[in-house]
């Protein structure tokens, strides 16, 4: 029997107070549900990283109480994560026909072949264990397929929006369930989260189709070839680009390979509808005139390693940028990317291409909803209590402040942040705890054996290089035999310091006489000793801090 006296805890785990890696918990008694397991890019400083995961020591420490992950579309940072965890959890997940092919992808590139993937249909239910029943909503978001929820729990009914904007004129026809949000609105809504990455902006989001039509202007003004890049995920955006250069008699050639298996798995489970004969293979566009030829391409963030960012630098084997190109960048660059995105259109504007890339031209739009959207939301469902979700810091308050202005009361409004356990019952809801949370760091095949003090020093080493001390040393009698050798990579370069090396080597052997006179003899003390005493000389010396690194070879 369960016992409606027990509140219901909603954990977020990723994605409050940042963008990327979004994972919450909802747990009632001894039953849990996860919704969402994605990951971020790394910042920065993350230097040599190549993905962020959140930390799910929680979710593996009460791996028997998981019931399934639910997930609400195929974004990286929704779904990214994915293989990573099903690796320590065994549990069913559950999304739509696209989400879960998107996401079979990335399972069969980590050969992950036993996970219990089931799909779900907007306004299907799916109960998980005894006490959440689960019906998904249709809405509209950047990706086809992609959905909200609503849980029904012991407690009450939780909403979540999943990422979402309000589309009138959706590409695929597939309208937002605004009937039964407002239905569900009417029964009434406990706790709603939603979607916070647009409060900032004023007014509405435009539709997808009108960067369809800003794309066929584009398309009709072009004498020459047109390089698209885009996000990979943006299937709607991609069908547009297509249907502007059949209209057109173009040819379409794809490269990138994430862009490659997003098209292939979209045409297959049928979300995409491409002419025959309209993709060509890139070795083939040299066949064809300039003007009969699109090619879609990745990179519209300028990572360093995508195909666009390739063609910029003059380093893609396939495809050459040449005066005439028209390159089009249809996204606007994620908080952090902006520099890389200025390079690459640089770097463009010098082989000779024409870039538009100027969001006021019509060619992208976000697939976030903005303040009226987020307005509209609010007044459907009038939840008792809201918790923003999927933002920086500044936009969960900012969405917490429009909750307020909608009538919400204050003191049933909760900015959560990651690792925060909520808890909610009929008639009072609070922050009760913390569980583990935080950022596990990827770095090849490495899961998390990357922390703070490796980063600490790869910045150490990128700033100021490192210093390597060789040694031969006997444990009796004279210590040293030869050396020291002196080895620097980033900090000078040797052949052109002789005389500062030559004085660094005069300080280790002073330092190694002054070990002997003390009776220190044990290999880290006197490795200690070297460290402590050459850093603070070369400090002086050049007011640089360089990684010195002392190794002894027994004789």
């Amino acid at each position: 029997m369960v016992n409606n006296e027990y509140p219901v805890q909603i954990i977020p785990l990723g994605g409050f107070g940042e963008i990327g890696k979004n994972m919450t918990v909802v747990r009632y008694q001894d039953e849990i549900m996860v919704i969402d397991s994605g990951l971020a890019f790394p910042e920065d400083e993350m230097l040599g990283i190549d993905i962020v995961i959140p930390d799910i020591t929680y979710l593996t420490e009460n791996r028997s109480m998981i019931k399934g992950i639910v997930l609400t579309h195929g974004h990286e940072d929704h779904i990214g994560a994915l293989p990573y965890v099903l690796k320590e959890i065994n549990a069913p997940v559950y999304g739509t026909k696209l989400t879960l092919g998107l996401l079979q992808e990335k399972l069969k590139e980590n050969r992950i072949s036993d996970a219990s993937l089931n799909v779900i249909r907007p306004r299907s239910v799916v109960k998980l264990g005894s006490a959440f029943s689960v019906e998904f909503l249709r809405v509209t978001h950047s990706v086809p397929d992609s959905v909200g929820m609503v849980i029904t729990t012991p407690v009450g009914i939780i909403l979540h929006t999943g990422d979402f904007k309000i589309d009138q004129t959706p590409v695929d026809g597939e309208f937002m369930d605004f009937g039964r949000i407002a239905e569900i609105g009417k029964k009434g809504v406990l706790v709603m989260l939603s979607d916070s990455t647009n409060v900032e902006r004023q007014g509405f989001t435009p539709s997808e189709t009108e960067v369809g039509y800003a794309l066929r202007t584009v398309f009709g003004n072009c004498r020459d070839r047109i390089i698209l890049a885009t996000f990979a995920s943006n299937v709607h955006r991609i069908q547009q680009v297509v249907d502007a250069s059949v209209q057109y008699d173009r040819k379409v050639a794809v490269v990138g390979r994430s862009m490659v298996n997003v098209i292939s798995i979209a045409q297959e489970l049928g979300y995409m509808n491409i002419p025959p004969d309209t993709l060509i293979d890139i070795d083939e566009i040299g066949r064809y005139p300039k003007h009969r030829i699109t090619i879609l391409t990745t990179g519209s963030q300028g990572e360093p390693m995508s195909a666009l960012s390739r063609m910029a630098a003059s380093d893609h084997r396939k495809v050459e940028i040449m005066p005439g190109d028209t390159v089009v960048i249809s996204a606007t660059p994620i908080p952090g990317n902006e520099k890389t995105v200025a390079k690459t259109i640089n770097q463009l504007y010098r082989q000779g291409a024409e870039v538009l890339y100027d969001r006021a031209m019509g060619i992208h739009t976000s697939g976030h909803a903005n303040q009226e959207e987020l307005k509209l939301m609010l007044n459907l469902v009038k939840p008792k209590f809201f918790l923003p979700a999927h933002g920086e810091y500044r936009h969960l308050i900012k969405h917490a402040q429009l909750a307020y202005k909608m009538g919400v009361p204050m003191e049933n409004i909760f900015v959560g942040e990651n690792g925060q356990i909520l808890e909610f019952t009929s008639e009072r809801g609070t922050v009760c705890g913390r569980v583990p949370s935080g950022r596990v760091l990827i770095d090849g095949l490495g899961v998390g054996d990357v922390g703070n003090i490796v980063l600490r020093d790869r910045k150490q080493l990128s700033q100021d290089g490192i210093v390597v001390v060789v040694m031969a040393m006997r444990r009796e009698g004279p210590l040293l035999v030869s050396g020291p050798e002196i080895i620097s990579r980033g900090f000078v370069y040797v052949r052109e310091s002789d005389e500062l090396m030559e004085v660094t080597r005069d300080r280790v052997r002073s330092v190694l006489d002054k070990c002997a006179e003390k009776r220190i003899t044990d290999w880290p003390g006197i490795k200690s000793q070297v460290r402590d005493a050459l850093g603070r000389f070369l400090y002086e010396k050049t007011r640089r801090r360089p990684m010195i690194m002392p190794i002894i070879m027994e004789m």
